[in-house]
């Protein structure tokens, strides 16, 4: 251990993952947005990363349910982060559910590199099922932030993303119209009707 400690304030560099989680309209990518201007602010070199299949507001800028946004690299997939993420000291990536488990050695590289991964995405899908990688990216970060939202039928934290839609597919980009954040009480209720 002490040559661990050594190492990292010899070389100044010490990797860590921070996941940021919850469900819909939780406030992720707002969370996700300020710290990446954070570092931007202090003079880091930050890359930010999300999966090209998410389009919903822009292709090339992440941006948050309340318009917050920073410019972004669309990736078909997780190893491409690796290629793209060059000489930085903090990567963030968005959406990281939309990804396959190869996120989680890219996450691990990034780190064990010495660099800090900031991670947003949902932690479970519209079943209440863990949703992708997510789970891994839990069990190897050393920060994880749970956030939630508010329950659209009673006003308690919600932490459930409840598809009103009839469709059955785990990938179903929408917003408001598809999806409501629910507790888990009202989510138990409308799964019973």
């Amino acid at each position: 251990m002490d040559f661990l400690e050594n190492s990292v304030r010899a070389t100044g560099k010490r990797g860590t993952i921070e996941v940021i989680t919850g469900s819909m309209f939780s406030g992720k990518t707002e969370e996700l947005i300020r710290r990446l201007r954070r570092a931007q602010f202090a003079g880091l070199r930050v890359e930010i990363f999300k999966p090209s299949l998410d389009r919903r507001y822009s292709d090339t800028r992440v941006i948050s349910h309340d318009d917050k946004s920073i410019v972004s690299t669309p990736v078909d997939n997780a190893s491409s982060i690796m290629l793209l993420a060059g000489d930085v000291e903090v990567v963030g990536i968005d959406e990281a559910q939309f990804f396959d488990n190869a996120i989680v050695d890219v996450c691990n590289s990034l780190a064990d590199n010495g660099i800090r991964v900031v991670v947003a995405g949902l932690d479970m899908d519209f079943m209440g099922k863990p949703f992708g990688p997510i789970p891994d990216l839990l069990a190897i970060a050393e920060y994880v932030t749970k956030v939630h939202a508010i329950c659209m039928r009673c006003g308690n934290l919600a932490q459930y993303s409840f598809r009103k839609s009839e469709e059955e597919q785990i990938v179903v980009l929408g917003e408001k119209d598809k999806y409501e954040p629910l507790c888990r009480s009202c989510y138990n209720k409308v799964l019973k009707k």
